[in-house]
This record gives C-alpha cells, structure tokens and sequence, in this order.
C-alpha cells in the first residue's frame, strides 16, 4: 500500500462519501453529525448545542475521520438474535477488532458461564436482578468499577455515587492507562491536572510544541488550529521518534487554499530515541539557561524549587544528554534558539510522553520548561495535554477517581448524611492484581474495552478470568467480550450519545462543558446508561436511606447533585434552563496565580534516565493506526503509514540490514513478557533506527506491567523486544 504524501485531503473527502454510503446516504450522515451532540471520540471539543461540526470557538465546519467512524459504528443495524447460537467464544476470539466492531450494535443482553461456549441471551429482569443478588452477597472492597471517557458525566457520576455508596473506593477510570501522568505530573507543579489554557489561547500562540504525539492521526481536528497558527506565521515543532506524514504536511478538507496545496505543519522535527524525551526536555532547559534567555523575574516571583532545579541544569553533562535522549547537541540548540525567539508558546503531549516509567517526569520537564520563561499564567500560551476520549476529562472531574478529593468527598457526606468509605482504594492495574490474587468478586465495566486497554495480555486475560461476575456496558463487541471473560460475563447493550432520551453533558480537554440533547434511537433494546444504573442501584440499594435511586434516573436531577457537590461546576445546575456551555472556574490560567497551597507553581529536579537498552533489542513502541480510534479498530489499513494490515512490525531498513532480516519476511517478535509469531517485518525509513512500531492493542501482548511509580501509567511505549526471522 503506498503511503500517502500529507494527511486529510481528498482522501479523506473520498472516505467521507464511503462513509455516507454505508449511514444510508450524505442526507443521513449530515443529519447524524449534525445533530446537538458532543463528538463520540476525541476531547477536543465539537458539538453540544452550537451543533455538531462546530467547536468550541464556534468554528463550523468541524469534522474528522474518527467522528464519522465512531458514528457509523452507532449507525450499524443490530445484531440478530441467531448470531450467539451460530458464533462460539472460540470463534469470537479469532476475530480481529475490526470485525468485532463490525457484527453490529448490540441489542439484547447476553450471559456467558465458564465452560459453556456461547454467549446466552437473558431478560433485562432477570440480568439486573441477578446483578444485583450477586453484589449483595460480595465484600463491597472484592468489586472494582471502571469507566470509560466515552460516558457522560451524569453516568459516571451517578455510578461512582452507586459504588461508593455500596461500600468500596475501588472506582477508577480508563485515564490511569493513557493521561493519568499528565495530571499527577502537572497537579504536582501547577496545582492543577488539566489544561491551563482555552482553544483560543493555541491559535494566538506563536510557537507550538507537539511531543510524543500524532494528532493528524488521533486527533485530526486539532489540525485545523495547527494550520491556523502557521498560517499566522507562528512554527510548530514536533518532537516524535517517527517522522508522520500527517505533521510534516496536512490539507485540511475545510479549508480550500490547505485542500489545493496544503499546509506545512512542523516547523522542525526532531527524532529522539523512544524513551529520551526526558534528557532532551533538559538539554532544551540547559541551552535557555545557557543563552540568559530564562525569565529570572517570573521565576523568583512565582515559583518555587526554581535555584535547585537551574542548578541541576548546569551541572547536566551535554554528552550524557546527548546520550541519553539520542539528540546530537546541534539540534537541541536550534529548538531552544527557536524556543527563545517565541513570545506565546504552548506545550502539547499525549500517550508518548505519559506511557513510559518516567511518565510523570516527562510531564513536570515540559512544565518547567514552560516555566522557565514564564510561559504558563499569561494568554496564548500554557499547558495542553491532548487527551483522547471525548470524555475521560469529565468522568475524572465528578468524581470518578478512587480517592475523591476532599471538597466532593465531604460535600457528598453533607448532602445525604452518609458516611462514604475511607479506603485508599484501587487504581486500574490494582484491580488487575487483585483480581489475579483471586480477590475480586464483582467486576462493573461502565464501556471501553479493559482487557484491550491492558499491558500484558495474556496476565490481563487470567486474571480476569478469576472474577466471579463481569459485567460490561457498550453500544458493539470488542476483544474483552472474548477473551476478558470472567466466571460469568454479562454484557448489557446501551445507548449511544446521540440516542439517549434526556440531555447529557461532556468536558473537553479545554475544560469546557458541553450539553448533548441525546436524540430518538436507532434500534430496540439498548438502555440508558443512566436510567441502567439508577435501576441496578435501587435494586441493591431499595429507597431506604438518603438517595431516591428512582429520582436520579433522571440526568437533570444529577446535574442539580453535581452543581452542588463538585466545585467549579456551579453552571451545570442551570444548563438546562440557560443552554450556555461553560468553562469550569479556575482551571483556565492567564495570570500567574496557581491553585497550590503557596499559590506559586512547583519546579522538580530530575537525574537523566539512562535510555532503555539490551543486547539484540529494539526499543518498541505501540502506536494507533490512521484507522482506528483508542482500542477500537475501524479500518485495518493505516493509510499515513502506508499500511494495509496490523500484524506488522516496522523497522527502519539499517535495523532490518543489521539483523539480516528480507523485507516482508515473517518474523517472531519475543521478549520476557510474551511472543508475536509470524508477524510481517516491513522496511520504515521514517523511524529513527533502533527503534520499532506495532499496532496497539494487538502488540500488548509484549508489553510489561512495568509502570510509571507516580501515576501507575503502564510503558506502553518502551519495550524491548528480540527480532527473530523465521524459516521460509
């Protein structure tokens, strides 16, 4: 498959025409994506009540490749009766994502027992009552309950509530697999776990930093405001092991002039090593303060840590920088220069600085970086995590974390005269653990796809397996319906967004609310999430005691709950009247006060990690294609890579030379956590040599539950792995 010169562009006209085809025409997917809705994927913020296809700044139109895949995946008819008598869970396991996500919407609950060798369906009496007869006999502290970014604040919510409630912290969110780094490193520093900036901020920026990310892949639409900033005049510099089509060049479909002749995203790209994101942060640190360039002033007024840390800067030796990180010194001079030169700079990351060891050091690195010249507290510049699910941001903000924070802990208590539980609770891979121990009973998955989001695959797929009970809400199948089985697995089919009965709101990235109107259903069968949980929860719980279960069905009774318990999201209390989305207080910083006890920021002092090596090895990472979204894969082809299939590996052609390996021969790919056989080996001239790429989430059966310490973020994006050809 060739691979294509610059992202969007007609391409992806071609594959929007494609799209409409298969939702029943360009009339029925106009209608879809223009609907009152927040986007179903990335949290950068389309839709809500301005409509579909505009963002925040009120930008129409707005749309992406994901949008359109996510939301002909809702657009599937349903999955018929006969296919869980005619598909075995052996069966199911040989399929691939994609077709998973391909068979349908699901419509019915189904049940599975160990041993048995097909999914059974069941009544939705009898499934929640059996749900809940199964929690009332379990040790509150023997569930855990996940959540998914792609739920609405009210769900999550309203569940947390239900667990916590029921007796247990175990209550976590798909967040500590993907950005938990970033708001335990910028909490660390800031005060605050999100962004510190609004959209705006980023198109008045004059340099942009994009590190460890591809968003002309992951999350297109912010190509749209890239574009802006260099059509301003501003640079972009994309620090990434691999050179992405999508951030070298993009013609934005939108956009007529970016269409015709495209738009030239990076200013200068620079390839460290995977894993040397670290050391180069500080060779960046050490050449500002080299050249006098650091703001001494911002520095004393409003940081502390501030002489510890420049003095760990100059006693930083350039050659193990260099070392380190794999940048040579030239190249780390020009991006500090440039970096000097700038007046407004925003610093962007996701899933390549947060999915290492050293995740949280990544993330207070850019954070002192950005300090150093007093780059955060000011407008058109601060700090952007990219985050993925459309609302992962939110679930966290109503409380969705297994320790709340005191404010929501003791206005929660205050509310309803309870006493909620004070137990450390357990984080994502904690669960995994305990359940591995044979000290989980009860697993509640509120959406996503926990065993595909998992490191170590085959340990993830164990230890579900000694979970007495399952249970899983999604809108279609995915591979932890076949293989993250328990001893019994009940998967409960619910809405989409864009179905549900009664209003729902989203956070995105930039810390905005977002209010979806739901809309009419497309098949028989699914639930509202909300209206699901408030029914298990009064089955367990019955109307004895401070909280009508049956009242909270409904979500403008939720969001009254959530404007009096969550601080800074007064306003929800009011969306339905007012229909006005709505910042959340103090999150958006554009002078230098910062929320942390002092009310000045932190700076952290770190040693330069040695850069993760082994004899015969190859540093891997594990990257989304163009194709897919998160865990779930739409399309096999990864079109910017020039991929037509996912059980790859790509090498850059001195690696494949080295190590005596054809191009397109079959390979075996090993290390101490598990083996890939018979995986194509494909010359990648993009990659910086010594380094490799797989797909997520079909490589994780190599990774390592090997995590960052702070933050327990699995390093999804530094294995080493051994290359072996095969015969033949």
């Amino acid at each position: 498959m060739k691979q294509v010169r610059s992202g969007g562009g007609w391409p992806a006209i071609r594959y929007t025409l494609r799209k409409a085809r298969e939702m029943g025409g360009l009339l029925s997917m106009w209608k879809a994506v223009r609907s009152r809705n927040a986007c179903k994927t990335c949290a950068l913020g389309m839709g809500g009540q301005r409509g579909g296809m505009v963002n925040e700044r009120g930008h129409f139109p707005e749309i992406c490749k994901k949008s359109l895949q996510a939301m002909a995946a809702d657009m599937q008819g349903a999955i018929r009766p006969e296919f869980w008598s005619t598909y075995s869970i052996a069966q199911l396991q040989q399929f691939t994502p994609q077709q998973l996500e391909s068979c349908g919407r699901l419509a019915t609950p189904v049940i599975h027992r160990a041993g048995e060798a097909h999914y059974q369906p069941i009544s939705w009496e009898d499934v929640l009552q059996r749900i809940a007869d199964k929690l009332t006999e379990t040790q509150p502290d023997e569930s855990f309950w996940y959540f998914s970014g792609r739920s609405s604040n009210e769900a999550g919510f309203l569940l947390q509530l239900m667990a916590r409630l029921y007796g247990t912290n175990n209550v976590n969110n798909c967040s500590y697999y993907c950005h938990q780094a970033s708001g335990v490193g910028l909490t660390s520093s800031l005060g605050t776990g999100t962004a510190t900036i609004n959209l705006a901020d980023v198109e008045h920026a004059d340099l942009v930093f994009v590190i460890g990310g591809n968003p002309a892949s992951n999350h297109p639409r912010l190509m749209t405001t890239l574009k802006t900033v260099r059509r301003r005049g501003g640079q972009v510099i994309v620090i990434n092991p691999v050179r992405e089509t999508g951030l070298i060049n993009f013609r934005v479909p939108s956009d007529p002039i970016s269409l015709l002749f495209g738009t030239k995203i990076a200013s200068y790209y620079v390839q460290p090593h995977i894993g040397g994101d670290l050391a180069l942060l500080i060779g960046i640190a050490k050449r500002i303060d080299e050249l006098g360039e650091q703001d001494l002033d911002f520095l004393r007024k409003h940081c502390d840590g501030h002489e510890t840390w420049l003095e760990s800067l100059r006693n930083a030796s350039w050659d193990d920088i260099v070392a380190a990180s794999g940048v040579e010194v030239a190249e780390i001079h020009e991006l500090a220069a440039r970096y000097a030169r700038a007046k407004r700079v925003v610093f962007s990351w996701t899933m390549g600085i947060t999915h290492h060891v050293h995740g949280v050091a990544n993330v207070q690195a850019i954070t002192n970086l950005a300090l150093m010249r007093g780059m955060i507290g000011k407008p058109g510049a601060g700090m952007m995590p990219i985050r993925g699910h459309s609302n992962v941001q939110g679930i966290g903000s109503v409380g969705v974390t297994p320790r709340l924070k005191d404010a929501i802990f003791d206005a929660l208590q205050n509310e309803f005269a309870v006493k909620l539980p004070t137990t450390a609770g357990f984080d994502t891979m904690a669960c995994m653990e305990a359940a591995a121990a044979n000290r989980m009973r009860v697993g509640v998955c509120l959406g996503g796809n926990l065993y595909g989001s998992n490191p170590d695959a085959q340990f993830a797929e164990q230890s579900l397996q000694q979970v007495d009970l399952l249970v899983y809400l999604n809108t279609t199948l995915n591979t932890g319906h076949a293989r993250g089985l328990g001893r019994e697995t009940i998967v409960l089919p619910v809405l989409a967004r864009d179905e549900e009965p009664q209003p729902t709101t989203q956070e995105s990235m930039f810390n905005f609310v977002r209010l979806s109107d739901g809309g009419p259903r497309r098949i028989a069968g699914p639930r509202s999430e909300v209206e699901l949980i408030a029914d298990l929860a009064h089955r367990l719980m019955g109307s004895a005691g401070a909280i009508n279960w049956q009242q909270l069905a409904a979500t403008r009774e939720i969001r009254q709950l959530i404007s009096r318990v969550v601080p800074g999201w007064q306003a929800i209390g009011e969306i339905d009247q007012t229909k006005q989305e709505f910042t959340i207080d103090g999150r958006v910083l554009h002078e230098p006060r910062f929320p942390t006890p002092t009310g000045r920021a932190r700076m952290h002092v770190h040693s330069l990690p040695a850069l993760a090596s082994k004899a015969n090895c190859l540093r891997l990472m594990t990257v989304r294609s163009e194709g897919q979204f998160n865990t779930v894969v739409y399309e096999e082809e990864d079109l910017y890579r020039g991929q037509d299939r996912r059980d790859v590996i790509l090498l850059h052609p001195d690696d494949l030379s080295r190590l005596g390996i054809r191009p397109d021969q079959r390979v075996t790919v090993q290390n101490e956590v598990g083996t890939m056989r018979h995986i194509i080996a494909r010359a990648y001239a993009d990659i910086r040599a010594g380094n490799a790429l797989m797909y997520y989430p079909e490589a994780n059966v190599l990774v390592p539950r090997q995590s960052d310490p702070h933050s327990r973020t699995p390093a999804f994006k530094c294995v080493l792995v051994e290359i072996k050809a095969e015969d033949g």
